[in-house]
């Protein structure tokens, strides 16, 4: 099993041989995490001499002797033990064992809250008292400086709440501290400054402003001094990225100090002041100076403070069947803190959410008003998930959010299993060359345009995936296509009808194009229709239209 998760993390994994104490002893301190195939108390007893603290020692994963289990025993979170037991599990075919509070309550860990937004805690004496509170249902409330797209977390006001901050500021009144990485120092200097005189202009600039270094998430400065010593240094020490702008760049920017002493030495009238600005503005949606240039006899710093950028993920649910959900989908929605869908997709996957989410859902014919909803909570700097059916980018939701959508906020889309993939895999292969999807609903385009673009994917003898094809008020239509099919089809032409593909009640009909023009009755709105090209055919009662490799020829 060992060598199973080699080969499957190619250059991850370490193997190690010989007695089981010495293995575990020498794995301690090179690794990040163990796997011991051992039982739980032999681990226990070898783990015990070697502990020093949560967030120093590695995460442990259990597997037992026939694989079936993967259990997290120590360093859950802190330690990555929880998200290893999946791995394991998921390479070795055996089912994950958590059992640390949050994740057996399907919440949101503290340990972790907002790590993949750069979030630090700035002290964690506290986590387990407020997390207990947060389990508990007591009253915990959340404050932030600005609006980040936190993940979801149970709270609930009250008095003498305990109170979670997520702040840059050096003095927080708060049981648990969060640092945001807002900030961003801009640095311009002399050739030869030393890193002592820039260090300790930062930290008197920080104090000045009164603001946490663990929020500093970047060094700015001129790319002229990209290998200035003392700069690259001091942003080695506290492990700050570096970023550099040309001084075409910098000199766009308005600054309230510029100086033209400055523009004469390296182009640009301001180096410090803009190098913060733009380095913050790139990494959020606006910035502003939170402390001007203050200098030095070398150097020059400024601080400056990142608005942050919401994120919106638009998500395909799929077809409707919990297993052909991706788990990228499911991980996406329990991320994010708002929910906003068609109220029936909302029930698919409500048990999926973490506790917390909020949920905005809304009824059919309500698809512009939930897209500006989404895009709206997330330009306002909230973590939010737009839901659709199948993949959300086919007739689904992503259209009129990225049409709504400005460069102020980050966009991802999770695809799904489409409608018409779910058909045809139940139909057989009729997808297996060239076709093409085509809505038969004239709600946002005339009838007329439908009929002409049918006509011409027919015409060229495509394999035709037919969405909305009939309702029980629009039947015209269907009638109408089916006529335009059977100009450029024979009557034998294969055909399948699936209804709700992979959810409860689904029919899979396979019929002639003869056979449902004289009963078109068969097909309603939740109904995908595949017409065969010229070349398909039915295998054994599967439809399937060949691919026409030459080796089959």
């Amino acid at each position: 099993m060992a060598r199973r998760l080699a080969e499957a993390w190619p250059g991850e994994v370490k193997l190690h041989s010989g007695p089981a104490a010495d293995q575990v002893r020498a794995a301690w301190d090179a690794c990040d995490t163990l796997v011991c195939f051992l039982a739980t108390g032999a681990t226990v007893r070898l783990l015990a001499p070697l502990l020093s603290g949560k967030h120093s020692d590695p995460g442990v994963v259990c597997v037992d002797e026939a694989g079936r289990h993967a259990i997290a025993m120590l360093g859950g979170h802190a330690g990555g033990a929880n998200a290893l037991a999946g791995r394991v599990a998921e390479a070795l075919g055996a089912r994950p064992v958590v059992s640390t509070a949050t994740d057996a309550t399907g919440g949101t860990p503290l340990d972790s809250f907002g790590a993949d937004l750069g979030f630090r805690l700035a002290d964690p004496a506290n986590l387990a008292r407020v997390g207990r509170a947060v389990l508990d249902g007591e009253p915990v409330r959340v404050v932030a400086d600005a609006t980040w797209p936190l993940p979801p977390l149970s709270t609930v006001d009250g008095e003498g709440a305990t109170v979670i901050a997520v702040s840059d500021r050096a003095a927080v009144a708060a049981d648990l501290v969060y640092r945001p990485p807002s900030l961003v120092v801009g640095v311009g200097a002399s050739r030869t400054a030393p890193a002592e005189q820039i260090e300790a202009l930062i930290e008197a600039g920080l104090a000045e402003a009164g603001l946490a270094a663990e929020s500093v998430r970047a060094l700015g400065t001129i790319d002229l001094k990209a290998g200035e010593p003392g700069i690259v240094e001091v942003a080695r020490r506290h492990g700050w990225p570096l970023v550099t702008f040309t001084a075409g760049e910098l000199s766009a920017v308005p600054v309230p100090n510029p100086s033209e002493v400055v523009r004469e030495a390296v182009g640009t009238p301001s180096v410090a002041e803009a190098a913060a600005l733009l380095g913050a503005r790139a990494a959020g949606r606006d910035a502003g100076l939170v402390l001007p240039k203050r200098a030095g006899t070398m150097a020059t710093v400024a601080l400056a403070r990142l608005v942050p950028r919401g994120r919106l993920v638009i998500v395909g649910l799929g077809p409707g069947a919990e297993d052909l959900r991706t788990p990228r989908a499911t991980e996406a929605l329990r991320r994010a803190a708002v929910v906003v869908g068609l109220d029936q997709y909302v029930e698919q996957i409500r048990h999926v959410l973490r506790p917390g989410t909020r949920v905005l859902s809304s009824g059919l014919g309500a698809e512009e008003e939930r897209a500006r909803t989404a895009v709206e909570l997330a330009t306002a700097g909230h973590s939010v998930a737009l839901i659709g059916s199948g993949d959300a980018g086919v007739y689904a939701m992503a259209s009129p959010a990225l049409q709504l959508a400005g460069a102020d906020v980050d966009i991802e889309a999770v695809p799904g299993v489409t409608a018409a993939l779910a058909a045809a895999a139940l139909l057989g292969a009729p997808l297996g060359h060239d076709h093409a999807y085509l809505s038969l609903s004239d709600l946002h385009t005339p009838w007329p345009v439908i009929a002409g673009r049918l006509d011409a994917c027919a015409g060229a003898d495509l394999v035709l995936c037919l969405y909305n094809p009939r309702s029980a008020r629009r039947t015209a239509q269907f009638d109408e296509a089916l006529g335009i099919i059977g100009k450029h089809r024979a009557p034998d032409t294969p055909v399948g009808v699936v209804r709700d593909a992979s959810r409860p009640g689904q029919r899979c009909l396979r019929v002639s194009l003869a056979e449902l023009a004289a009963d078109p009755s068969i097909v309603d709105m939740r109904s995908m229709v595949v017409v065969g090209s010229g070349r398909t055919t039915t295998i054994a009662g599967r439809m399937v239209t060949p691919r026409e490799y030459r080796w089959l020829s």
